[in-house]
């Protein structure tokens, strides 16, 4: 039976955007609970931190109407039509999964207008998947560990090793979950796709350098985090000497806030790299990202599609992260999990020996080098 289109009042996706604000809920959790999907949870949390800011602008007072001149009044619906088709083919340039997402259900221009646009079928666009399954948790969660087992492993290989213990998927539905997960198998390969035309790609500034101190470069990633009824996303900053955990944020959604929200903890908190480093995920190459580091006068380097080398270090603390602390526990909420990563990245900084590090410390190896610095 088809399912009517429901119309949500402003004071209802208010409520939503800020329950998922909270963090204190996995986005299936809240889906559940509000009987709305996860992507138009996603959406509207997007919405009210872009116009956060205008609830601080102040009232003014209106401006008498002008007069119309309908010669200007021409001139700029010109204007307007060849800005339209320029940024309609920029985005039309965009892959299929991006103009997707720039589909916005609740704009005055009709959806059907909206696809013609982006060059979308209706049919893709009015189609809403459903909620991640148990099943499918369970596989999320094989699949993670099998990734930090074998990075290299792509579908196809993943398939076949989760049919050795008995889980039965396709190879297109293994590829579904992890890009739900954020992850890929790590490999040099060519570069046959262009980025995304709105983001700028940085390049790598690492190679060859020699990294000899702490706050020469840093890094920061995101991982997916399994949970016993859902999942929940980590992003940390590192620095890349002393291996040493700066900052770190939990996520119930994969965009770019938490992000941001890491790395201003670390720089409020230790300063600021001479060069910072992440791969070209789209959290990292937003302009608000981007923009954050070239007001700090940091350098930027990206890595290259698929490259592992270039950020060896933090998918090392992924590996370290799970295996020692995630895969041990089943967080039964945002905030117990919160609470077990506190505890071990204290103890991970603070009391951890590291091999690379002659079995010192991170801490002990950041702050021998900067002795004006006391530990946080």
């Amino acid at each position: 039976m088809k399912r009517t289109r429901r119309k949500h009042s402003a004071e209802f996706k208010a409520k939503v955007a800020l329950a998922t604000l909270k963090g204190d809920r996995t986005l299936p959790e809240l889906a559940k609970r509000f009987d709305v999907h996860p992507n138009q949870i996603t959406q509207w949390k997007a919405q009210l931190l872009e116009k956060a800011a205008e609830a601080f602008g102040g009232s003014q007072e209106r401006e008498p109407t002008p007069t119309v001149d309908v010669k200007a009044l021409q001139a700029k619906i010109g204007q307007l039509t060849m800005e339209n088709d320029f940024l309609g083919r920029r985005a039309r340039s965009s892959g299929r999964c991006e103009r997707q997402a720039m589909i916005d259900r609740d704009h005055v221009l009709p959806v059907s207008r909206q696809a013609e646009i982006l060059d979308l079928s209706r049919s893709s666009v009015y189609y809403l998947p459903r909620s991640t399954s148990p099943a499918d948790l369970v596989l999320m969660r094989r699949i993670d560990e099998l990734h930090l087992e074998h990075p290299f492993a792509g579908a196809r290989m993943l398939r076949d090793l989760l049919r050795q213990e008995g889980h039965v998927a396709g190879r297109r539905h293994i590829a579904t979950l992890m890009r739900k997960m954020g992850i890929a198998a790590l490999y040099q390969a060519p570069r046959t796709s262009t980025a995304n035309p709105a983001h700028r790609i940085y390049p790598y500034l690492l190679r060859a350098l020699r990294v000899d101190r702490p706050n020469q470069v840093w890094s920061t990633d995101i991982s997916y985090i399994p949970m016993a009824k859902g999942f929940i996303y980590l992003c940390a900053v590192i620095d890349w000497y002393t291996r040493r955990v700066l900052a770190w944020r939990l996520s119930n959604t994969m965009t770019t806030d938490f992000c941001i929200d890491a790395l201003q903890e670390a720089l409020d908190l230790h300063g600021k790299p001479e060069i910072f480093n992440t791969d070209q995920g789209s959290q990292f190459t937003s302009e608000s990202f981007t923009g954050l580091l070239q007001q700090n006068g940091i350098q930027i380097s990206m890595d290259g599609k698929g490259a592992w080398r270039d950020n060896v270090f933090v998918e090392r603390l992924w590996r370290t992260v799970k295996y020692e602390e995630v895969y041990l526990h089943a967080y039964e909420s945002i905030a117990q999990a919160t609470q077990r990563l506190t505890r071990y990245f204290t103890f991970y900084n603070q009391r951890r020996p590291h091999s690379a590090l002659d079995g010192r410390t991170p801490d002990d190896a950041y702050f021998t080098a900067l002795p004006q610095k006391k530990a946080a």
